[in-house]
């Protein structure tokens, strides 16, 4: 008998700072939004669609990670597919989140505001102490 896959593997933007909660038993959970950018071809023009996912991840990682994750941040995002149920003013509601197993920070570092520039170390010399001319002509 095969079994059921849900799987899912998304890379987008952090929509709004991640929010870090605890259950009644103690169990921490990082809530955020996620936006996934996807461009399609509408007609004669290619049309860029943003796509919203709601993400829950628990334990550790949810503590550990919950300060980095930033509205604009890029992100990956590994888990399956949840979908809650309810019941308000007699209407059957739904919502499908995606319950993360691994969050992976993607990009450099965010840019800060202080307009100080971080200097990288001289490069170093070639082997034989020869410097390279700025001229190369290729």
């Amino acid at each position: 008998m095969a079994t059921d896959i849900n799987h899912v593997v998304i890379v987008g933007r952090l929509t709004r700072d991640a929010e870090l909660k605890f259950t009644n038993n103690g169990t921490p959970v990082c809530k955020f939004s996620i936006a996934n950018n996807q461009r399609r071809k509408k007609e004669d023009q290619w049309v860029d669609e943003a796509h919203f996912f709601e993400v829950a991840l628990w334990g550790k990682q949810a503590e550990s990670i919950n300060q980095y994750l930033k509205k604009g941040k890029q992100i990956g995002v590994e888990g399956q597919l949840r979908q809650d149920r309810w019941e308000q003013n007699g209407q059957a509601r739904s919502r499908v989140e995606i319950n993360a197993s691994n969050v992976q920070l993607l990009g450099g570092a965010p840019r800060s505001g202080s307009g100080e520039k971080t200097e990288m170390p001289d490069s170093p010399e070639p082997a034989g102490g020869d410097k390279f001319e700025d001229d190369i002509p290729f």
